[in-house]
């Protein structure tokens, strides 16, 4: 059985500042015992003026530093931008990479989604890299994903692959204020030169017919190989979230199992192996008043036993949910209203695992929470 062996906070929100609302939190887990932890800061979680904060725990959590914004945002296509995510990756000694999501902030008074056209701004990304273990960074770089030139928001941080590439992971969305049909994809992209050039591609998710979003993709490299992706899953035909989704790949991401269902409701972390061979997965469960849960599975991930489930954070707040959801503008502006969610794990090297996540009481009062949970 899993049971929590220790839990903190990061970092508390702090009222009537520009960092009321922490939110969107990452992880990672240094080989030399270092946690690196990532997060959006604003007023208000809702906001197109935001930063991405970074700190450190160099004593297993007990203690933080002071957050700071190491990365400015550059300029883009002459358009000045802004943050608004960042996920760092150990590449083994002191040397870390971020992926940075860039958001096009050339009209402030535009919102981030665009109800009208189902359109985002423009969303680019960047990557920065850190040979001391985060106390400096190198000027943050331009993601090429040409052909690709749709808008492409990251959905976490740099993939290691068994062959030496690297994957990058991001979603497909419409420019902003473009008609037509949005027709939602969740891509990989491959470099094998440590991120200079992405010249390979595949599809983690896309449904033809437009009915299923399998949208925020949290795929994880397992201890074998496998990259087990999973995916938080809108009924566009019924406006209703069913079952967290997930499908394998065995050859490095170029190609993907069929999706099942893995029995869980709510929207997922990135999976992670155990020392045991089982895999953990902490999610969100909106199913009444919001929590972050954790479960196991022994089977590859086809299955996530009720029994192993393990409760690591639940709130005295009300449902966030919305019975139903007429539009994808409602799903949207439901999203935004959360003040509890979007888990991140990492695999600790006593076997351990280390997951953050935002909480609190309101929508624009939260902070960033970690919890270790001992197989």
């Amino acid at each position: 059985m899993l049971e929590i062996a220790d839990r903190g906070t990061v970092f508390f929100d702090q009222e009537g500042s520009e960092m009321q609302s922490a939110a969107f939190a990452g992880i990672c887990a240094m080989p030399g015992g270092r946690w690196v932890c990532t997060f959006r800061a604003g007023r208000v979680k809702c906001c197109n003026e935001s930063v991405v904060m970074l700190t450190w725990s160099d004593d297993e959590g007990q203690n933080w530093t002071i957050p700071t914004a190491p990365w400015q945002p550059p300029e883009l296509n002459g358009k000045p931008g802004q943050l608004r995510g960042g996920f760092v990756t150990a590449l083994g000694g002191d040397e870390l990479v971020a992926m940075l999501m860039w958001v096009d902030y050339s009209e402030p008074e535009r919102t981030f989604w665009d109800e009208e056209t189902e359109s985002l701004l423009d969303t680019r990304m960047l990557l920065s890299r850190s040979p001391d273990g985060g106390e400096t960074w190198a000027t943050p770089q331009y993601l090429d994903t040409y052909p690709i030139t749709l808008c492409v928001p990251a959905t976490g941080e740099i993939l290691l692959l068994p062959d030496g590439e690297w994957a990058c992971q991001f979603e497909l969305n419409k420019p902003y204020g473009v008609p037509g049909i949005w027709r939602h994809a969740s891509m990989l992209a491959f470099s094998r030169d440590e991120g200079k050039s992405w010249p390979l591609f595949s599809v983690a998710s896309n449904d033809p017919e437009n009915r299923f979003y399998w949208w925020d993709q949290r795929p994880a490299v397992l201890s074998d190989g496998t990259i087990l992706n999973v995916f938080w899953t809108l009924d566009n035909e019924t406006a209703e979230y069913i079952n967290i989704q997930a499908r394998e790949s065995k050859d490095n991401g170029r190609t993907w199992s069929e999706l099942w269902d893995t029995g869980i409701p709510g929207q997922p972390a990135n999976p992670v192996s155990l020392a045991d061979g089982r895999i953990a997965m902490p999610y969100v469960d909106r199913t009444a008043d919001p929590k972050i849960m954790l479960r196991c599975s022994a089977d590859g991930g086809r299955s996530w036993p009720e029994e192993t489930e393990l409760i690591l954070y639940a709130s005295d707040i009300d449902r966030q949910t919305w019975e139903s959801k007429s539009s994808m503008g409602d799903a949207w502006a439901e999203m935004m209203e959360f003040s509890v969610g979007l888990p991140r794990a990492a695999a600790l090297a006593d076997g351990d695992v280390l997951i953050v996540y935002y909480a609190g009481p309101a929508t624009d009062h939260t902070g960033v929470e970690w919890v270790r949970v001992r197989p």
